[in-house]
């Protein structure tokens, strides 16, 4: 039928008005419900990545498990036990360096960083590892040496002997084997960072082990390859990378003489990286643009559907906190996820509440808006915490990093206890002690214990074990603490469950409300839940009494849903008289039925946004 025909009768048809008016109602409606969406999309908090959703563990390769006997966990003794993670709601694991390694540093002397150090299995290892983690939707982080190489890598070999492509890799001066060294640089191990090679008559510097020549990023060639490698593992699949030692990459191309600490000490007693300012070593122009650049690389494998790639690094500037801020990147250009937070790893110094309330700040009030925050306790290099602190305080501590906002990272064996072991001169390992055996970080290095069996389950094919394991093995150990409802273990599990199921401590306000010399109290809730928890840790000696009637957000009975003194579940308390042991924490929690007021309670910080309308409650469980 024709268009003329069409609109002849159109014009006569019954009912056109209203047609029409119902017409454009139809499209205002649905105009309106797609500006309502957009609004309510915007609004809403952005789903948390998996490297939020979850604490971080870190696993020592050498001591999480050994597969084959010979002493020395590896790569197939991680997988033998991925179940552990899973068994303490964990889904992001940080494994310390694998690479073709002489292990000078036990592994942080790469020789090879495209291969796997046969002391830890083949590529192959590595590959069915990740494929396996993967399945199990756990995230493989690895380390990523930039800093440094081992002086047996090709590349220092050719460099050394002047090759036109590689001289310039490593950071090489004029020095002679008997004079003065080009300046008075201390390696971070003690003495100079410079060593005469007398195959390229020239000295090289080492900020770490001798063995450990620096790169020179100033050379264009260097900065590929290390990107280049950064595409290789990311090619691989695994999901992020912990950069290492990053402040040391760059250092001053003038090569003067760093300013000394104590000026009123000769200039040849300068023999530690505590007696000098690091003003041309560490932090140098230039650095930031460098990550910077590592990052947006690994941004474009982030583009596949759910397979964000993160990247922490590692820098710590205890009297200069704003430097370490500065590896969040900035609004306008991203560089980290976040910098490791080391200065909990300051509480042992001085065990009350309001030092622990004064580190936690530290992080918060300098960390830059819109950040994610994150904690650490204890790492490779440091002594565990239950030693450092006291067996006292692990549990306590364990609730502190478990429901802090952020990010927690746990270093293997700190979920059941684990401390230093004793070793004797004839026993150390670590090459920084060989000389000096109070710097060995060996204590903090011994084997997984895993059961009361031989070798605490870490080997059960040979009397073998690369240090020795601790003899309270028998009774703390993550197959008997299983058994046990109290054990430290068994509340670290809870801990990390009800962090993961609970939107309060997985973004919800952070609020201070009480600090003394022994207990540190925080609230953590958020708008538009009926669930929210007050936090009461004791850090102190003894025991105390907390009175938190002040706080009129706080109902007048408060239910324990978690003690760390495991009898004290359940109970009821008045806000007024709240009663705890030393090293003891509570997690208490009550029902909301006024809006939150923040305000009224001093310093609070809140990471996500909430979104009020309950039309979007679904996007809470994404």
């Amino acid at each position: 039928m024709p268009k003329e025909v069409l609109l002849l009768y159109s014009s006569q048809a019954r009912y056109r008005v209203p047609r029409e008016i119902l017409f454009w109602l139809t499209v205002a409606c649905t105009l309106a419900l797609v500006a309502l969406t957009a609004t309510v999309i915007a609004l809403s908090p952005r789903c948390l990545s998996w490297w939020q959703a979850s604490p971080v563990y870190q696993v020592y390769p050498r001591s999480f498990k050994d597969s084959d006997g010979d002493g020395v966990g590896d790569l197939k003794g991680i997988m033998e036990q991925l179940d552990h993670f899973q068994y303490l709601n964990i889904k992001s694991v940080w494994v310390s360096p694998f690479y073709r390694s002489p292990m000078k540093d036990f592994g942080y002397d790469v020789e090879d960083f495209r291969d796997i150090d046969p002391l830890f299995g083949t590529m192959k290892d590595f590959e069915d590892l990740l494929a396996e983690m993967h399945n199990k939707g756990l995230k493989l982080i690895m380390d990523f040496i930039p800093n440094h190489t081992s002086d047996r890598h090709r590349w220092f070999n050719l460099s050394r002997t002047r090759d036109p492509h590689y001289k310039d890799y490593y950071v090489w001066t004029d020095c002679n084997a008997t004079g003065p060294k080009p300046n008075n640089w201390v390696s971070v191990f003690g003495n100079s960072s410079w060593t005469y090679d007398e195959v390229r008559g020239q000295c090289y510097l080492h900020q770490f082990l001798k063995e450990q020549p620096d790169l020179n990023f100033r050379n264009p060639h260097v900065r590929k390859e290390m990107t280049d490698i950064i595409h290789f593992w990311l090619g691989k699949g695994v999901d992020g990378f912990r950069m290492d030692a990053v402040k040391h990459i760059l250092e001053a191309a003038h090569l003067r003489d760093e300013p000394q600490v104590d000026l009123t000490k000769p200039p040849g007693s300068v023999t530690s990286e505590w007696d000098l300012h690091h003003d041309y070593t560490t932090s140098q122009l230039g650095l930031h643009d460098l990550l910077r650049d590592w990052r947006a690389e690994m941004d474009t494998y982030s583009r596949e559907p759910g397979r964000y790639r993160f990247m922490v690094t590692e820098s710590y500037d205890y009297h200069e906190v704003d430097k370490t801020m500065m590896y969040y990147g900035t609004p306008q250009v991203k560089e980290s996820d976040f910098p490791f937070n080391f200065y909990l790893m300051d509480l042992p110094q001085n065990t009350s509440g309001a030092w622990v309330q004064h580190l936690v700040q530290l992080w918060m009030a300098n960390m830059p808006k819109g950040q994610w925050p994150n904690w650490v306790v204890g790492n490779h290099d440091k002594p565990r915490i239950a030693s450092s602190a006291g067996w006292t305080y692990i549990r306590v501590i364990n609730m502190l990093l478990l429901t802090l906002p952020g990010t927690p990272t746990t270093y293997y064996g700190e979920e059941i206890g684990m401390e230093n072991i004793n070793v004797t001169d004839s026993q150390i390992q670590d090459p920084a002690g060989k000389h000096n055996a109070s710097a060995s970080r060996d204590p903090e290095r011994s084997p997984m214990q895993w059961s009361d069996g031989m070798n605490a389950g870490f080997n059960n094919i040979s009397n073998s074990t690369w240090l020795p394991v601790h003899p309270d093995y028998s009774s703390i150990n993550v197959e008997v603490q299983k058994k046990d409802e109290g054990s430290v273990l068994s509340q670290y599990r809870y801990l990390s469950g009800l962090r993961q199921s609970e939107l309060a401590f997985q973004r919800g306000w952070f609020c201070y409300v009480y600090a003394d010399a022994s207990v540190f109290s925080y609230l953590r809730e958020m708008d538009g839940l009926d669930r929210a928890f007050l936090m009461v840790l004791n850090f102190g000696k003894e025991s105390a009494i907390t009175d938190l009637s002040s706080v009129s957000e706080l109902p007048d009975q408060l239910m324990v849903l978690m003690s760390t003194k495991h009898i004290n579940n359940g109970k009821v308390f008045p806000k007024s008289r709240i009663p705890t042991e030393a090293g003891e924490g509570l997690v208490l929690q009550y029902s909301t039925h006024t809006h939150f007021n923040p305000s009224h309670l001093g310093q609070c910080y809140v990471s996500e946004k909430a979104c009020y309308l309950g039309v979007v409650d679904i996007l809470y469980k994404c």
